[in-house]
This record gives C-alpha cells, structure tokens and sequence, in this order.
C-alpha cells in the first residue's frame, strides 16, 4: 500500500517507486507505469517443441496497433486473443522467460536496473523509440500473413 508521506510526482507516481517497493506491492497505476511501451510482447512468438526455445517475429498481435505501439483494445484483449497473456504479480512467474530482456517487468523481477531510455528514467515516452528498442513501424500485421510464413518473420536476437 503507497505510504501517504511518499513524495508523488506530477503523473502521480511515487518517486522511484520500482527501485524502494516489491513488484507484487505495487498499486495498479504504478504496475502499469513499469511498461515502456515497447510492443515486445505483443509480438507473435514461436516455440521449439524439442527445446522450448522461443523465437519472436515481427508479427504483431490482431490486436497491436504499429502506430501507436499500443493494443487496439487493452481493456477486453484476454477475451479477443486466447493466448494473451496479461502481465500481473501473479502471472509474471510463469511468463517472464518469455519476455524480452528489455522488460522492466523481467528486469526488475530478476533484480536488474531498468536501462537509460526506460520512461520512468529518461522522463520521454519517445526514448523508447530513440533507444531502437520499440516496435513501432516495425511490425506486420497477423491477418496479412499465413501461419505457414510466420517462421520467416523472425526476429534474431530478439529475447
């Protein structure tokens, strides 16, 4: 629960709250922060079933939206896309392995620093973008490519 003393910046955060409180402490606005609007995640990814490794495309989800980086309906995208997954405490555990490195939510839970260009550090949205790291422009849409292509969209280097 936020402390009341806890200073509170002008987008209602608490100052460097990522680095003095446990993620799973987190109130949902500051959970929510963590992101960097990348578009990683959202991301079409493919396993190895012998290995387990996962590989990422340059697919972007149904949802995604190239422009923006942003999901299209964030609010209903677990009941439009089945293997959505949505970032929590409680879900991180069994999902961060999967998650690129640049995750803040991976960074953090594996007691890692979030970089330079991560919002809550540079204080610019568009440091993400500046950094190289987001997806935006960068993607195809899911519906433009047939399931049987999908291996050749992959992203080298990518997790």
């Amino acid at each position: 629960m936020p402390d009341n003393n806890d200073p509170i910046d002008r987008t209602g955060l608490r100052k460097d709250y990522w680095k003095r409180f446990p993620l799973a402490d987190l109130p949902l606005h500051e959970w929510e922060a963590l992101c960097d609007g990348c578009g990683r995640c959202c991301l079409l990814k493919l396993e190895d079933e012998d290995t387990g490794e996962v590989a990422y495309t340059n697919i972007g989800c149904r949802l995604f939206d190239d422009a923006t980086c942003r999901c299209g309906n964030y609010a209903l995208r677990k009941q439009l896309v089945k293997g959505c997954v949505i970032v929590r405490p409680d879900t991180l555990e069994q999902i961060v392995e999967w998650m690129p490195r640049t995750c803040a939510y991976r960074l953090l839970s594996e007691g890692k620093p979030l970089p330079d260009w991560h919002p809550l550090i540079s204080g610019d949205p568009d440091s993400v973008r500046e950094a190289g790291i987001s997806m935006q422009g960068k993607t195809v849409a899911e519906f433009d490519i047939d399931e049987d292509d999908w291996p050749n969209h992959v992203i080298k280097g990518m997790l």
